[in-house]
Formats: structure tokens, C-alpha cells, sequence
């Protein structure tokens, strides 16, 4: 499957908290959000937007050394990962890592590379990159439920 593409500038950390916003306004259940880009892209911002779209208002933290953080806001399940300090898939082993992907659940992964071949694969990709006026986002949907989040942006 060819994936969906979706491109937007943001030009300040309000446009990537309002994108946040969004894109969790646009997940009508369950997915699976790889978020791709380099330390201090924001993507640790666009998940405390998504969680301040449902509702979260709260401090959202980076679970570098957690792996996970799990919220549950608005009747939703949703669990922010942090792969960057991870040396070995296996780690994902201890945290039962298969149990957080259920339909239902919305799961946010940094770093999704040094997870595989343990994870599923992603409904929706985010690359987000830096650029001299911002943050460029690209959004590649790899399933339905991909498709079907990016048509309700």
C-alpha cells in the first residue's frame, strides 16, 4: 500500500500544540502514531497537544527513562512511548510491551526504530523536521485507520 501523505508548516510551539489538538480530534479510536524526527523536534509537544485536545491539562513529560506514560483522558486509553535511550528491542519485553496495543488504545511512539521488530506496524507515520521558519510535518497513513485520521484533519 502506497501510504497517504499530509504536509504542514508550523511556524511556533502554539501551531505544533494546536496540530496536537487536532490530530487527536481526527483519531475516532484506536491507532498507532509512530512520530519520527530529530532530539528537540516537538515531539514530545505534538503529544501534549494531542492530550490537551481530549481534555489533559496536566504536565505531559517525556518517558525517556520510563518507556511509557499512560493517560487515561476522555474515555480514551492513551499511552506516550519514549524509544531514545533504549538499547535493545528485548527491553520492550519487560514492559509487556504487546499488552498497550489494544484496538481501543491510542499509542504515541518516539523513536519507534529501536523498537522493532517488536512493534506493530504504525496506522499513521508523523516525521516532523526542523526548518528556518519552524517545523515541517509529514504525515504518511499506512493503514485505514491511517487514511481515515488524515481525512479528518
Amino acid at each position: 500500500m502506497k501510504p497517504t501523505l499530509l504536509t504542514r508548516h508550523l511556524a511556533t510551539e502554539d501551531a505544533m500544540l494546536l496540530f496536537g489538538s487536532r490530530l487527536a480530534a481526527a483519531v475516532e479510536n484506536g491507532a498507532i502514531i509512530f512520530l519520527h524526527g530529530p532530539l528537540g523536534a516537538g515531539k514530545t509537544t505534538l503529544t501534549r497537544g494531542f492530550l490537551r485536545g481530549l481534555g489533559y491539562h496536566s504536565k505531559v513529560k517525556s518517558p525517556t527513562y520510563t518507556l511509557v506514560e499512560p493517560y487515561e483522558v476522555a474515555g480514551k486509553k492513551i499511552y506516550h512511548f519514549d524509544f531514545y535511550r533504549l538499547k535493545s528491542p528485548d527491553e520492550l519485553l519487560h514492559i509487556g510491551i504487546q499488552e498497550y496495543f489494544a484496538p481501543d488504545a491510542v499509542c504515541l511512539i518516539e523513536w519507534p526504530e529501536k523498537g522493532y521488530p517488536l512493534l506493530p506496524g504504525a496506522d499513521l507515520a508523523c516525521y516532523i523536521a526542523f526548518n528556518e521558519q519552524g517545523r515541517e510535518i509529514r504525515l504518511e497513513a499506512y493503514s485505514a485507520r491511517g487514511e481515515n485520521i488524515l481525512n479528518n484533519l
